[in-house]
């Protein structure tokens, strides 16, 4: 069975285990699907009532826009604990031999590579989303500002979690030119959110 496919409970109890799978990455993906709900929320709540008509087709495309990141996040919950299965299988390969020791270090440089692109992408996705959750925020039903708040900050823990992914699975990949580009993504990706995520914060706090 999905990881997406369990309970909350279930989720939480595997989450819970004393196995990797799933973890933090997971765990990220389920965060920016959270964000991407509670931002299609807010502006399924604005559609519809008379003091926001001005924004409401705006609010339609912003419902739509969030609605199919959630459904690309609810997937990336298993493919990140399917790239990191497959990191743990190539680590049990035989190694007894030096031809054995070559196709293990091959293997363990592929896998590892794609168990760093997959949370760089959650993490790039759900940084795509920031600047419509604000917007969400900034033009929908002043009555649920403070739940497209909780978005932007589930969004922000979607990202630095999936980042910190990233980060350590590049301490094992030797492609230097590789590991300097997404290291340089992680950087700029962090600042970027973190900055974001507190413009919003502040503005929030003025109107409530």
């Amino acid at each position: 069975m999905k990881l997406q496919d369990l309970t909350l409970k279930e989720f939480l109890e595997k989450t819970a285990a004393n196995e990797a799978v799933p973890g933090g990455g997971s765990s990220s993906a389920l965060n920016a699907a959270i964000a991407s709900a509670l931002a299609e929320m807010v502006a399924n709540l604005t559609i519809g009532k008379k003091k926001y008509t001005d924004v409401e087709e705006r609010m339609r495309e912003l419902a739509g826009e969030m609605s199919a990141y959630r459904n690309r996040f609810v997937n990336d919950i298993d493919r990140d604990a399917d790239a990191y299965r497959l990191v743990m299988e190539a680590y049990k390969l035989p190694k007894a031999s030096e031809q054995e020791m070559i196709v293990r270090n091959d293997k363990i440089q592929i896998v590892m590579k794609s168990a760093s692109l997959v949370p760089m992408e959650v993490a790039e996705n759900a940084f795509n989303m920031l600047s419509s959750i604000a917007e969400t925020v900034h033009k929908g039903n002043r009555n649920v500002i403070t739940d497209g708040l909780v978005a932007m900050m589930a969004c922000r823990t979607a990202i630095l979690g999936a980042l910190l992914n990233v980060r350590i699975n590049l301490s094992g990949i030797r492609e230097e030119s590789l590991v300097r580009e997404l290291t340089e993504k992680c950087d700029r990706l962090e600042k970027e959110t973190l900055t974001k995520e507190e413009e919003l914060i502040r503005w929030v706090k003025t109107q409530i």
